[in-house]
C-alpha cells in the first residue's frame, strides 16, 4: 500500500463513525488533493473497494495457525469462512475469496 493511500485510508476510517462513507471519503480526498477530480475518482474506487471487502466489513479474526496465517470468522473452521496465506495480507485475501464460494454439494440428500 503507497504510503499516500494509507493516509487517505486512515482519515476516512477516522472519519466514518455512523456517517456516509462517501461523503466521508470525498472531504477527505478534496483535503489532501484539492480539487483534482480524476485523482479523487481513482482513490474514491480504491477506498471503497478497500472498505467494502469481506474482510474488512466482517473483521476476522486473524492468528498462526501452523506455518500460515489464518483469518477466521466463525466459531470455526468448519462452521466458519476462512482464508490461509503466508502473510496475514495473504489470508485476508483469500478470506475475500472464499467469502463468495458456495458449499460444495455432497450428492444425495436424505
Amino acid at each position: 500500500m503507497s504510503d499516500s493511500y494509507q493516509a487517505i485510508y486512515d482519515a476516512v476510517r477516522s472519519r466514518i463513525h455512523g456517517s456516509d462513507i462517501g461523503q466521508a471519503a470525498e472531504s477527505a480526498l478534496r483535503e489532501a488533493f484539492g480539487n483534482a477530480d480524476n485523482v479523487i475518482r481513482c482513490a474514491m474506487q480504491e477506498v471503497t473497494f478497500s472498505l467494502s471487502r469481506p474482510s474488512a466489513v466482517y473483521r476476522p479474526s486473524v492468528g498462526r495457525d501452523g506455518n500460515q496465517w489464518c483469518a477466521l470468522y466463525g466459531e470455526n473452521i468448519m462452521e466458519g469462512v476462512c482464508g490461509f496465506g503466508d502473510s496475514p495480507e495473504a489470508a485476508m485475501a483469500d478470506f475475500d475469496a472464499n467469502w463468495h464460494k458456495k458449499i460444495a454439494s455432497t450428492g444425495a440428500q436424505s
